[in-house]
């Protein structure tokens, strides 16, 4: 088959199904095609139900303080069946010197909490003396230089959290670019920071409230997501699943594109993909690709299913920094984030292995990744019983990890966008790995094709840190 469109998108993942429901929604008679190479949608999210457990093989949610994330599930109706934890009303922990420490969230806690001692406390404040740190420096270095030695503990937890990366790899332009734009600007965090805030608070003529988001997901996991996103396509018509595309072509007024399932030709190509395989595409009509692949990782996923008889400490969970010498990453606790994560009286928690640092021990086979996950996991929390159900959860999907040369790869890709008229790209691991960072981009992608004002530009966000 092959027929004119207005839009073809490459990549049924998160990215591609936010392009195409903005298409759709905004622009009933806009004529658009997603192609997607493998038998379902929905990329890295996928939820596995088992027994009465409900536990995640990706992603476990997302935060609710993204505007365009927030009216995807208005316009889908998934905000009536959302499911929220806020992270006012839940400790999450880091372990640390043998121990749960409770972390807070509210900065004057955070302050005031016993977690490093009053020295090292003072230490963060010659951020407001430093001059900006040269060069494109790893986390770890630049947090050492501003804030000092005594944060990296929690930096690096929060980096195994977000990307199961190595704060000694990924670098502090590529994962917080907007807050190293405010130790350009400023010459220091805080300073960049109190005066942003106090920007913030003139446009709303009134103090801007701190306040903390809340994690989000569904009744039966994150998976209600792209199902709902791709209940709004039509097989056949503008969804064709099973189509890998093979070749990309520049034609004068368009592109045309080759897959398993046929010949297309469209004004506008989106190439909703992660980095790694976008640029295997890329590569056919930009040879000169500024670098052929970007590192990445994988992690495995142990769930551990008790009865009535255990319990777990409050909250979310926990998270282990490298220095701790541990084999798990760390463990949320699902059924205390959400309600119906496991049957009634029963508890179910999912416990994180692998990782940019520690990639041999998912070549490891599931009865001893269980075993071993068990044993350290039982060191941590009081679990005197054995669990009643466990399962390894293994993604096929792996993380992109944003480290040394990656914001010259964005800059080219920029770059691209401005000068091939007509193409977008967005997905997993441009501007970003989370949820909203994927729904917030491919929505402007989308509202840019509509408008016909090209690629879409934005700054660097600066965005908030969570445990």
């Amino acid at each position: 088959m092959s027929y004119q469109l207005d839009t073809i998108i490459i990549g049924g993942g998160l990215s591609g199904l936010t392009t195409a429901h903005t298409l759709h929604h905004h622009s009933p008679d806009h004529r658009f095609l997603l192609l997607e190479k493998e038998a379902r949608t929905g990329g890295a999210i996928q939820s596995n139900h088992d027994r009465g457990f409900i536990t995640e093989i990706g992603p476990h949610g997302f935060l609710d303080n993204c505007m365009e994330s927030n009216r995807i599930l208005t316009e889908t109706g998934l905000d009536r069946e959302v499911i929220k934890a806020p992270l006012v009303d839940f400790v999450r922990y880091v372990y640390l010197g043998g121990k749960l420490n409770l972390i807070p969230q509210t900065p004057t806690k955070i302050l005031m909490a016993p977690l490093i001692p009053l020295r090292a406390k003072f230490r963060v404040l010659a951020d407001l003396v430093k001059p900006p740190l040269a060069g494109e420096p790893t986390v770890a270095k630049w947090i050492n230089y501003r804030f000092g030695p005594a944060l990296l503990p929690f930096v690096d937890a929060i980096f195994t959290g977000t990307y199961a990366g190595d704060y000694n790899k990924l670098t502090i332009d590529s994962v917080m670019p907007g807050v190293r734009s405010l130790e350009k600007e400023y010459g220091s965090i805080i300073r960049g920071l109190l005066k942003k805030r106090k920007r913030e608070g003139e446009k709303k003529q009134s103090k801007p409230k701190f306040t903390l988001p809340a994690m989000t997901s569904f009744a039966t996991g994150m998976q209600r997501l792209p199902e709902k996103l791709t209940e709004q396509l039509s097989p056949g018509e503008n969804l064709l699943l099973n189509a890998e595309v093979t070749t990309i072509i520049k034609e004068v007024n368009g592109w045309e594109i080759t897959s398993s399932k046929g010949h297309f030709s469209a004004t506008n190509l989106v190439i909703a993909l992660p980095v790694n395989p976008a640029l295997q595409l890329l590569k056919q009509i930009e040879p000169t690709l500024p670098q052929k692949s970007i590192p990445q990782t994988q992690i495995a996923t142990v769930a551990f299913g008790f009865n009535q008889g255990e319990k777990l400490p409050p909250g979310f969970g926990y998270l282990i920094p490298e220095c701790e010498n541990r084999f798990t990453l760390g463990s949320l606790f699902s059924s205390n984030m959400f309600s119906g994560r496991a049957p009634e009286n029963h508890i179910v928690f999912e416990t994180l292995i692998g990782g940019r640092r520690h990639p041999e021990k998912l070549e490891l086979d599931d009865a001893t990744l269980t075993r071993k996950a068990f044993e350290d996991v039982r060191e941590v929390l009081d679990l005197p019983n054995e669990p009643v159900y466990t399962t390894v959860l293994r993604s096929t999907g792996s993380i992109p990890q944003l480290e040394q040369g990656y914001p010259r790869l964005l800059k080219w890709r920029n770059e691209l966008m401005l000068s091939r008229r007509g193409i977008h790209i967005c997905g997993f691991g441009w501007e970003g790995i989370g949820l909203n960072d994927m729904m917030k981009n491919s929505t402007r992608i989308a509202e840019s094709i509509l408008s016909s004002s090209g690629a879409s530009k934005s700054d660097p966000e600066v965005k908030s840190v969570y445990f």
